[in-house]
């Protein structure tokens, strides 16, 4: 069943998901970067995704992910409450992590193959509004030069074209632009890099699910389910988070997650 009404939110069991970072990282002000491998609640994860062949879908049993417990009875779960915080002005984001690929060295040239389907991650099959990001893993250098070709929302063969990266610090990552009338990713099949001399980098498809701000140092603020919009999250949902800080420090930031399911 799915939850349609107040009375059906009310009465839906409810878990509270932790989601702190203890650490620090250097940033670039005003831009997004990874927190996924500092320490916390949960534990640390591993920045490097450990396949570029194939590339895998994360789930909450990988390490740096916060545990959903199953959902009884075929029922449907939704990012229902954000109670939110952070020691730096920043916005901070929520995403389903559906993919990843990587740790790709800064010269990569690879055609992925076996390619693990993430559709049961997709409400409704529609991949309309899934993500295609690079996440950086070790410092790079200069300017790297990326190129991702993937099948967009529908299937069909595309190539983001050139992006072109730079001040390539660890957890950085960037929004790759698609290509023009594309609106979602389904499958990446080929990850090309150049120009830059070190450095190696993730690939990612993100399903976005909610974005706050916090406005100043030690402040934060509660987003109710009229605010999260009710999002549709699954049992396995990798639930990833990014920061994008005032300043050139991540700080530290402190979610509660509600998943309600009904």
């Amino acid at each position: 069943m799915a939850i349609s009404t107040l009375d059906g939110y009310i009465a839906a069991p409810k878990q509270r998901l932790t989601f702190i970072r203890t650490a620090s990282r250097t940033a670039v002000a005003a831009m997004p970067f990874s927190v996924f491998d500092l320490a916390g609640n949960p534990g640390a994860g591993t920045l490097a995704i450990g396949n570029t062949a194939n590339g895998v879908v994360p789930t909450d049993a990988t390490a740096g992910y916060p545990i959903i417990s199953a959902f009884g009875g075929g029922a449907t779960g939704y990012l229902s409450k954000l109670e939110f915080a952070s020691t730096v002005p920043c916005w901070i984001d929520v995403y389903d992590r559906v993919f990843a690929c990587g740790a790709y060295a800064f010269n990569a040239n690879v055609t992925l193959a076996s390619q693990p389907s993430f559709a049961a991650r997709i409400p409704n099959a529609d991949y309309v509004g899934t993500q295609l990001w690079l996440e950086q893993v070790t410092a790079g250098t200069g300017v790297q030069n990326i190129a991702v070709t993937y099948l967009d929302q529908a299937g069909v063969s595309s190539v983001t074209g050139t992006f072109a990266t730079a001040a390539n610090i660890a957890g950085r990552c960037w929004q790759l632009p698609l290509a023009a009338g594309d609106s979602g990713v389904s499958q990446v099949n080929v990850v090309t890099g150049s120009i830059a001399t070190v450095g190696t980098f993730n690939i990612m498809v993100l399903r976005p699910l909610w974005s706050g701000r916090v406005t100043l140092a030690n402040g934060g603020d509660v987003h109710d389910m009229l605010r999260t919009g009710l999002p549709q999250v699954f049992a396995d949902s990798a639930l990833y988070v990014q920061v994008a800080p005032d300043s050139t420090a991540t700080g530290v930031p402190e979610l509660m997650i509600e998943v309600a399911n009904g």
